[in-house]
């Protein structure tokens, strides 16, 4: 079988992302919580002693690429198979290999399993007795949680190691590897990217090596040679998606009208519209859709009864039909442009999506996770989470809900309109209980 190192094949008829496949444990990036000095895993590799076991990450994090490393440092013979292409027969077929080996060479064989999750529960039956023997050094691959996609029988025979995504020095690593190499990399190019480029490539990447190298290599394609630019990397990550228009360009301003005198809190501009737009032909239900955006967007927490008399305008025309269901639209529309404003609500989320954009995608704090499973308690899920209703006023004071890597922030400002003016005065107290806390602690 051929190896995932196989030099047969021309380095230049590789993607990049496989060229670029580290050739030793020493040239391996990211994963310092099982590799480092001292880690279980890389200790089991130093003194050549393999076990079963299943890596756990996100696509891109190398889970591939270590299996096979484990192979090489340990002079153990691979076998690999796919979940997405293979069967029963396959596994037989693999593990009969594995047992030639061992009987005419004396030579071990990891079995490496790509997308183990995807077998059925029979299927993973089969691996079970051939690792109990040792007939096979079972690795298997997956990006879903072991606790709900593998069996019980395959967890309790294989330990399971998670792989984290590669942090930003990982990646800019790997991407001075990939532009500076003449041999595997992008180096007879002469190419470099731009610091806002090299910066956009790595939040796209988001911690996916592979993200990372496939999209550098198009944009290599693109340009042969200088510098590229924040522009040139927009062409290849441009999602090329289509505005849908249904309707023209009179309609959406019709509807742009609408939305503005319904924001101004003038009802009966809000109705003009509202009646131009239907007396035009437009379809009732696009109103109404737009006054569910609106009751979110420019009312928020100020009068949150907009938004159910919205939803209810909606059902109501749906019940009704034309033209009574007519009068449900033009009383959710004087019902909105009458009420409170406030877009707090609105702002707070924009502020959100863009950090989360900004962003690599940070983990989950361990004390904020879920802990349903035998083995995601064993890994600290849950562990030091504070029950609110168990703390005085039914309030966590001090406790932090962000990721680590990451400052909390205050998205939501309620301003003083509405329901808002108890909701600001309800979180301005709870804040003098969080630096309560906070100096208790000190």
């Amino acid at each position: 079988m051929n190896s995932l190192f196989d030099t047969a094949r021309s380095q230049c008829q590789k993607p990049l992302a496989a060229r670029m496949r580290p050739a030793s444990l020493d040239d391996y990036l990211g994963q310092a919580h099982l590799l480092g000095e001292g880690k279980p895993l890389r200790e089991a590799i130093t003194r050549g002693h393999l076990h079963s076991m299943i890596f756990w990450g996100p696509p891109g994090v190398g889970k591939t690429t270590l299996a096979h490393l484990l192979a090489e440092s340990c002079d153990v013979r691979v076998e690999t198979l796919s979940a997405v292409l293979s069967g029963v027969k396959d596994i037989r077929a693999a593990v009969a290999r594995a047992k030639d080996a061992l009987q005419k060479a004396e030579q071990q064989t990891l079995l490496f399993v790509d997308e183990v999750h995807r077998f059925n529960k029979s299927q993973q039956d089969a691996f079970l007795p051939h690792m109990e023997e040792g007939t096979v050094i079972f690795v298997g691959a997956t990006t879903e949680n072991p606790s709900f996609e593998l069996n019980n029988a395959l967890l309790s025979r294989a330990r399971v190691y998670v792989l984290k995504p590669l942090d930003e020095n990982a990646l800019k690593c790997l991407l001075d590897q990939a532009l500076t190499d003449p041999v595997k990399g992008l180096g007879e190019q002469q190419l470099r990217l731009e610091e806002t480029a090299e910066e956009a490539l790595i939040r796209y990447a988001d911690g996916d090596a592979r993200r990372l190298l496939n999209t550098l290599e198009i944009v290599a394609d693109l340009q042969e040679r200088g510098i590229i630019t924040c522009d040139s990397l927009k062409t290849v990550l441009s999602d090329g998606g289509r505005r849908f228009d249904k309707g023209g360009d009179i309609f959406y301003d019709q509807l742009s009208a609408f939305h503005k005198s319904v924001r101004g809190s003038s009802p009966d501009g809000a109705l003009y519209w509202a009646a131009r737009m239907v007396d035009g032909g437009a379809d009732p239900l696009a109103v109404i859709r737009r006054l569910v955006a609106i009751a979110s967007e420019d009312i928020g927490n100020a009068d949150p009864r907009a938004l159910e008399i919205a939803l209810n305008a909606w059902q109501a025309y749906e019940r009704l039909g034309h033209p009574e269901g007519l009068l449900a639209l033009a009383h959710a529309t004087v019902y909105c442009a009458c009420a409170p404003k406030s877009n707090a609500v609105y702002k707070a989320w924009k502020a959100a999506l863009a950090d989360v954009r900004g962003n690599p995608s940070y983990e989950v704090p361990v004390h904020l996770r879920n802990a349903s499973t035998a083995l995601m308690g064993k890994l600290g899920h849950g562990k030091e989470y504070r029950y609110a209703h168990d703390e005085p006023e039914a309030y966590a004071a001090g406790e932090d809900y962000f990721p680590q890597e990451m400052v909390p922030e205050k998205y939501y400002q309620p301003n003083t309109r509405g329901l808002e003016i108890k909701i600001k005065s309800k979180l301005q107290y709870l804040t003098t209980l969080d630096q309560a806390s906070s100096r208790k602690r000190r």
